[in-house]
């Protein structure tokens, strides 16, 4: 031991272990570093089975884990969903003939082979299928004899001349073109309800085996003059599913680009293989105890794994940094792990308690999927803490690190490093000012702007997908070519049985259908109470004068029962539920908010014990449903997050005016993130709202752990100016390299085709990059103000780091 050569933190350099006294440090110190062989035995088996696991994990999504549970809307739709079941989950494949109409016997050859080969795949709810093949596809005419009809596809089709005029009058008479049929009859539409479970096994439905068997139909049958379109819910699930499996190159890009960074700092590759391997154990750890739990991955959930790569990479460069400098200054491998674990393993766990509280409190936003996210990610973060901050000093206490590696770090950290000549300024009266009045003025621009940030989707289509994604080249056909959106919007008519067929329900359901009509960005409307008036003309030799509803209930109820065998869609066989069907233009926010207003207003003015407008049904009502559980967890979720953040820096720091240094930066940096996704034309939904918390759970790690040192030396009597110097060279050098190393991995995600992981790895680059900015240099300017007297509490490092 040389007792002559110490660190600023009071720890002395011991060259060889046997000088080191084996009980020095603290219980949980021994008890890891005296036990090495044991936590390296039981993380390798822990890798092999959990790793086993891993191998099991797949990508699924359901339709109902996207809906918010407890929101009225959905315990609405819940309640009736066997009343409604062409307004639940489904996919429409429409068939077009680019060489000419429907009317071509060819064509219609294939229709049926298609219509058939959907029409048998598990999962379809068969009773509810629509097409021209289907005979629940009917016509209705009133002749001098009475209610005439049939099924739309003759009975006898034989595909001669006769049999094509008389399916084309029959297609004029049901009155289909626009919703089966396309407007310029070059296609018509299969329209394919599905099952929330399979019948024959009780399991979840499978969105990803649907969405491949209709690309096998697809590849079996577009050609030769016929294309397919197809949308839906299970279609854009497995178009993300299939595009996220290119996450794995980008997953392997950023370990690599990462690796690459690392090495080139440190030119050691013993240490960075570490601190890269240990980071994809906790990955592997992560998927294979997810799996366990029973949680699968889905398509809002994938990037997780990468998220806790990247805190891992985080934490574990800080270990190998301190490690290498100890042994930079001659101290023994093995001890210099112990004195980096006894600095910064309280700054490390804060940070990742605090991580997994801001990833836990995305649980209490009661939407399925999230909730998963919430999981996967905690776990991840738990994960961390055994492999990060314990397992990566126990190895690096074996291999240690090159001796040039320890050399070059050591000469960094003695403060001649750029990143001093650039940043410790900022503990300096003028330079702080700047530093502050900019951050204001950035903040207060950030709220400006972030007043503006929009809850659901700003963008026809899927916009998960790039807007010439086949999805939303499919959908941009769909909705030019057909009258009744694919954005169906549902209000659910209660009542108690046989109160549909009343004279007074049906005329404020038609009451209720003109409100919506009169709404921005409705189509049209569909109701019972409007087919049931064309039925009561019917019935009086088609007489325009009886387009009415009939007070007589003799006359009502047979209008709504004939309208019941045509479209068993629009009522119940009870005749105690019937849905008001809004076709929207669009499913973009501000379209959605209005239906909603409006619908809450009728029903809140004509709402009886006998008679209830529930909102809500269809994609869009399902889609306003979980804007509105966004909306209102968005804040609330903030909120929370940094309580827990500020609850735990208080518990490290014991300081509030060290606390607001820290959090202040990562404020800024949530502000200004909201901002540009203003800028971006990105809405908070399902797939963006857990960033911010993402983003705070990261920036926390560069503030922990250049607090914890800064104070810590201040506290012993160095002055700021020192203190910030020396933190700088001991992490602050580390959070600089990590900030730029996670921000090039990620932004490489901006190229790829699913573009809602486009848009994360933009926000995500954003906030490494910021949160890194707003740690190096805000924290030094805020100490300047709020710091500048700690080193009156006087306390040896080691303590204020151990305690």
């Amino acid at each position: 031991m040389n007792p002559h050569s110490e660190r600023g933190d009071a720890t002395p350099v011991v060259s060889t272990r046997a000088d080191f006294p084996a009980n020095s440090g603290s219980r949980l110190e021994r008890l890891i570093f005296n036990n090495r062989l044991w936590i390296v035995a039981v993380c390798l088996v822990l890798t092999a089975l959990l790793g086993y696991q891993a191998t099991k994990s797949h990508v699924s999504a359901s339709y109902e884990r996207m809906m918010p549970q407890s929101s009225p809307f959905i315990r609405n739709y819940l309640d009736n969903i066997d009343s409604l079941r062409s307004l639940g989950n489904s996919v429409r494949v429409v068939v077009e003939n680019r060489n000419g109409s429907i009317y071509d016997p060819q064509y219609l050859k294939v229709l049926r082979e298609v219509n058939d080969r959907i029409y048998l795949l598990p999962g379809v709810d068969r009773a509810f299928v629509k097409s021209l093949w289907m005979p629940v596809v009917r016509w209705t005419e009133v002749t001098e004899a009475g209610f005439q009809g049939g099924p739309v596809m003759p009975d006898d089709y034989d595909g001669s001349a006769a049999s094509l005029a008389k399916l084309r009058q029959n297609v004029a008479r049901a009155g289909i073109t626009g919703s089966l049929v396309g407007d310029d009859l070059r296609s018509s539409t299969i329209f394919v309800p599905l099952l929330d479970r399979y019948a024959d096994t009780g399991q979840p439905f499978d969105a990803r085996a649907l969405h491949d068997s209709l690309e096998q139909i697809r590849h079996d049958f577009a050609h030769d003059g016929i294309d397919i379109h197809v949308i839906g819910f299970a279609e854009l699930v497995g178009d993300l599913i299939h595009g996220l499996m290119e996450v794995a190159v980008y997953f392997a890009a950023a370990a690599a680009i990462a690796m690459a960074v690392i090495y080139g700092y440190t030119r050691c590759a013993r240490s960075t293989a570490l601190v890269i391997g240990c980071s994809l154990v906790a990955v592997v750890w992560q998927l294979g105890i997810v799996r366990l739990l029973g949680v699968d991955l889905d398509p809002y959930s994938i990037l997780v794994p990468f998220l806790i790569f990247a805190i891992g990479v985080s934490h574990g460069a800080q270990k190998m940094n301190g490690i290498m400098q100890d042994i930079g200054r001659g101290t023994h491998r093995y001890v210099a792990a112990r004195y980096t674990f006894r600095r910064l393993f309280l700054a490390g766990l804060t940070a990742l308690l605090a991580d997994a509280v801001g990833f836990a409190v995305l649980m209490l936003i009661d939407i399925p999927v999230i909730r998963g996210l919430a999981v996967a990610a905690s776990v991840g973060v738990a994960v961390l803490i055994f492999t990060n901050l314990v397992f990566l000093p126990v190895m690096l206490s074996y291999t240690g690190v090159s001796a040039a590696a320890a050399a070059r770090s050591l000469h960094a950290a003695a403060g001649r490093h750029l990143l001093a000549t650039l940043l410790v300024p900022f503990t300096r009266r003028a330079p702080a000012c700047v530093a502050v009045l900019v951050a204001g003025a950035l903040m207060a621009g950030g709220l400006l702007v972030g007043e503006h940030l929009k809850i659901g989707d700003l963008d026809p289509g899927a916009p998960e997908l790039r807007a010439n994604s086949r999805y939303n080249l499919d959908n941009a056909y769909v909705t030019s070519h057909y009258r009744l959106s694919t954005d169906q919007f549902a209000v659910i008519v209660k009542t108690p049985p046989g109160g549909v067929n009343d004279y007074r329900t049906l005329m404020e359901m038609d009451n209720l259908e003109q409100i919506l009509r009169d709404v921005s960005g409705v189509q049209t409307t569909m109701s019972i109470s409007g087919v049931s008036r064309r039925n009561t003309a019917a019935g009086f030799e088609g007489d325009p004068r009886w387009m009415t509803i009939s007070r007589d209930p003799f006359v009502s109820t047979d209008a709504v029962n004939n309208a019941y065998v045509a479209n068993p869609e629009l009522v119940n066989g009870a005749r105690s539920v019937a849905p008001v069907i809004a076709f929207l233009a669009d499913h973009k926010a501000k379209t959605l908010e209005q239906v909603v207003n409006a619908v809450e207003g009728f029903a809140a003015q004509h709402d009886t014990a006998k008679l209830q407008f529930l909102p809500a049904a269809g994609s869009a009502g399902i889609e306003a449903a979980t804007n509105i559980a966004v909306e209102k967890a968005n804040r609330t979720m903030l909120l929370l997050v940094y309580a827990a953040v500020i609850a735990l820096c208080f518990v490290t720091f014991r300081n509030w005016r060290a606390v607001v240094v820290a959090v202040v930066p990562l404020a800024l940096t949530s502000i200004l993130c909201e901002a540009l996704m203003v800028a971006l034309g990105i809405g908070v939904k399902v797939a963006t709202l857990p960033v911010t918390a993402l983003g705070v759970g990261i920036g926390v790690d560069y503030a922990l752990y250049l607090v914890s040192v800064q104070l810590a030396l201040q506290r012993r009597g160095a002055t700021l100016e020192a203190a910030y110097r020396e933190a700088l060279g001991f992490t602050g050098k580390v959070i600089a390299l990590i900030g730029v190393t996670l921000a090039a991995a990620v932004v490489t995600w901006a190229w790829s085709p699913i573009k809602f992981q486009a848009d994360m790895g933009i926000l995500l680059t954003f906030m490494f990059v910021w949160n890194m900015v707003g740690a190096l240099i805000l924290i030094p300017a805020l100490s300047h103000f709020l710091l500048n007297r700690a080193s009156a509490k006087r306390t040896t490092c080691a303590h204020a780091l151990a305690k």
